[in-house]
């Protein structure tokens, strides 16, 4: 088992890309705490995880508070004893043209795509540098370095998220703890189950192998960058997007 006896976060974690994370980490031995907004199913969706090997706890956490962030890094700490990972995957989508776009729009979408990101990475190093370990992973997006018309406040926050990772790198090298950042693709999430079928058409056609990512292959690549087998990656941002940026310059 890959991740045998680590404890790890995954923000985001009741459904989607979160929810396929947990899953698959518990699959390899890790012991989890799915954290997602109180509202969410992730209470639920913990208890029919827990022991399917590992540990599956819920703790409520809203990325937009510091005050909910570190109490989650803290309990997780006092409850597993460390933390070893954390998936920092919290997020909402959003398009518009800019001039529709309004100021409350558009600070919602930094405040958690962004910023959430920000919060959690500053927890999870303060604990991981009492440790002297850890690998922390944020998950970006293909729209980190590419641009796309309607998804201003979105590009701007994940373009932060791509270079933020690669400064926390830097900085935490020393301290025997990895940054990486995943960029899916698009994936067939809830995100996009209301698509209109043309739509949902023409976001296929932009990946070269032909169909939009699934969640679990989201989870085998932060399955990799979590585990020892990625001991000399750090700074990373992994595409796993179906060949959408390939030649785009």
């Amino acid at each position: 088992m890959r991740l045998k006896g680590k404890n790890m976060i995954v923000t985001g974690g009741a459904s989607g890309i979160g929810l396929a994370t947990v899953k698959r980490c518990l699959q390899e031995g890790a012991n989890v705490v799915l954290s997602d907004i109180a509202a969410s199913d992730g209470a639920a969706r913990a208890r029919q995880l827990d022991g399917k090997p590992g540990r599956c706890l819920f703790i409520a956490c809203d990325v937009t508070s510091s005050g909910q962030v570190d109490q989650l890094i803290a309990d997780t700490a006092a409850q597993l004893g460390s933390v070893d990972v954390v998936f920092s995957n919290a997020g909402i989508g959003g398009a518009n043209p800019i001039e529709a776009v309004p100021d409350a729009d558009y600070l919602r979408i930094i405040d958690i795509n962004l910023n959430g990101v920000f919060r959690v990475a500053r927890a999870a190093l303060r604990q991981m540098y009492k440790q002297g370990s850890g690998s922390l992973i944020n998950c970006a997006s293909i729209l980190g370095t590419l641009g796309q018309s309607g998804t201003v406040a979105y590009s701007a926050a994940k373009g932060g998220v791509v270079n933020m990772t690669r400064t926390l790198a830097i900085e935490a090298a020393a301290r025997g703890v990895r940054v990486n950042s995943v960029g899916p693709g698009y994936i067939d999430t809830p995100l996009l189950k209301d698509l209109p079928a043309e739509l949902r058409q023409a976001l296929v056609k932009l990946h070269p192998v032909g169909r939009l990512g699934r969640p679990e292959e989201i989870a085998n690549a932060v399955l990799f960058l979590a585990s020892d087998e990625a001991s000399f990656v750090t700074g990373a941002y992994l595409l796993v997007d179906g060949g959408f940026a390939a030649g785009k310059s």
